[in-house]
């Protein structure tokens, strides 16, 4: 799907559930007033791949100070290194990638399944640490992120004839973007303390899944089920309260079910708008293409 935006600085990892192709919709839900003030904190505490972060940050410079969260304490350990030491993660990556490159199919699996386990040890230093988490998001199948109970990365191998392993020119971009955010790494009721008029939050929490065989939420060991759902709902509810704006994006489960109505009940005294996303998944139809997403808001005029 052709980009809505092209910038210099973009996700350094694919990432399930991406918001590139979604900017758009994300733009019209923004609320215009806040971001023409001369100074404007963006918090996304549920930060993922980043391409919000990347896109807003460079698209309203009345941004002047942004704040990202996320569980996956290997992701926030990767920003931190693409922050401070991103030209030394660029020379691990190549070294990475000129070695993988050079092999056969079958010497590129088990390559693969011995970075893994090394990566699965969790004794490596941060460089290491970020550059076999690159590593094997440009690798594995899909570019998913998936951990086991065991808190363990369990993808397989995906099979790419020339993957870019090392986008020495993404990493540098991207470095030069975080010099304005702050990082942090857990729970994302921490960014509360963050609320107030002049703040924006947006959410991409890890989505309520549509059908049993879409439910990749094993994001964390922990999980995100439906209580969380709702514990976000009250986080979102006292952010209001303090005069902050959010906009908020999730599955929709009328894609599967007319009569689901989760979202609808929970946001209610929200704004919430059906958007159209390119998903592969189980549903009505023949099951894959465009499907509708939820975005959610408590911005006045949006759209």
């Amino acid at each position: 799907m052709k980009r809505l935006y092209t910038y210099p600085a973009k996700p350094f990892v694919k990432w399930v559930g991406g918001k590139t192709q979604l900017l758009g919709d994300i733009k019209r839900a923004l609320p215009c007033d806040l971001l023409q003030r001369n100074e404007v904190t963006y918090v996304e505490p549920f930060v993922g791949g980043g391409a919000v972060l990347f896109w807003i940050l460079q698209e309203y410079p009345n941004i002047t100070r942004a704040i990202i969260n996320d569980i996956n304490e290997e992701l926030i350990c990767t920003y931190r290194v693409i922050k401070s030491d991103v030209e030394k993660l660029i020379l691990e990556l190549a070294r990475i990638q000129a070695e993988y490159l050079a092999l056969d199919d079958v010497a590129r699996k088990d390559y693969f399944l011995s970075q893994r386990e090394h990566y699965n040890e969790k004794n490596n230093s941060e460089l290491e640490a970020a550059a076999l988490f690159i590593f094997l998001n440009r690798t594995c199948f899909n570019g998913l992120y998936r951990v086991n109970s065991k808190g363990k990365f369990n993808v397989p191998h995906g099979r790419y004839t020339n993957p870019k392993i090392c986008d020495a020119e993404t990493l540098r971009a991207d470095s030069a973007i975080l010099q304005r955010v702050e990082i942090l790494c857990g729970d994302f009721a921490q960014t509360g303390k963050y609320a107030d008029e002049n703040v924006l939050y947006y959410f991409d929490p890890p989505y309520r899944p549509l059908t049993e065989t879409s439910a990749f939420t094993s994001y964390a060991k922990d999980g995100f089920d439906d209580a969380e759902q709702m514990r976000l709902r009250n986080f979102c509810e006292q952010i209001a309260k303090r005069k902050s704006l959010f906009v908020a994006s999730n599955s929709d489960p009328q894609n599967i079910d007319d009569g689901d109505n989760f979202f609808d009940h929970l946001y209610r005294m929200f704004s919430i708008k059906r958007v159209s996303a390119a998903r592969m998944i189980n549903s009505k139809g023949n099951g894959r293409g465009a499907i509708s997403e939820i975005m959610i808001s408590n911005v006045a005029n949006a759209y």
